[in-house]
């Protein structure tokens, strides 16, 4: 018979029913649901704040993201600034050079048209000087002591009526 104390699997049966009834009259199922729902909300817990933490990192991701294309965009601004204002630079400089070119031009042809007069005025002079110096040759030999003379004479009176 199985209600029976020879029977070892009546016995086991009895043993299993006296142990949970010491679990139950020591509130131990009480005391680990206590422990699994805490444990549980714990785990909620932390699986929010691991979602918090994650929404945080992509604000942050997300800003520092706008935060690298500004500057990004702020940098070819700056490239594009810089490389207008060599190209201005450069282009004033070929202005600049173009009018020291033609004021140095203007300058040189300013001395070679001096130089020009200058050489003029000295072949002029000294086709004078050897007019002058002909015409007295060509007198000193044409003319006698006597005309020489009256030719000084005349002109001492030409310069006396000149200067009273």
């Amino acid at each position: 018979p199985f209600f029976s104390l020879a029977n070892t699997n009546f016995i086991v049966l009895l043993a299993f029913i006296l142990f949970i009834g010491v679990l139950v009259y020591a509130k131990v199922p009480g005391k680990v649901t206590g422990m699994l729902d805490a444990r549980a909300r714990q785990i909620k817990a932390d699986l929010d704040e691991a979602r918090a933490l994650r929404e945080e990192a992509k604000t942050i991701l997300a800003s520092y993201d706008r935060k690298q294309k500004e500057v990004l965009e702020q940098s070819a601004r700056i490239v594009a600034a810089a490389k207008d204002e060599a190209h201005a630079a450069a282009e004033q400089a070929k202005a600049d050079l173009k009018a020291s070119i033609a004021r140095r031009l203007a300058a040189a042809e300013d001395q070679i048209a001096s130089a020009e007069a200058s050489a003029v005025q000295a072949i002029r002079e000294q086709a004078v000087t050897v007019a002058v110096a002909a015409a007295g040759d060509l007198l000193a030999r044409q003319m006698t002591a006597k005309d020489a003379s009256a030719s000084i004479d005349d002109s001492i009176k030409q310069v006396e009526a000149r200067f009273h």
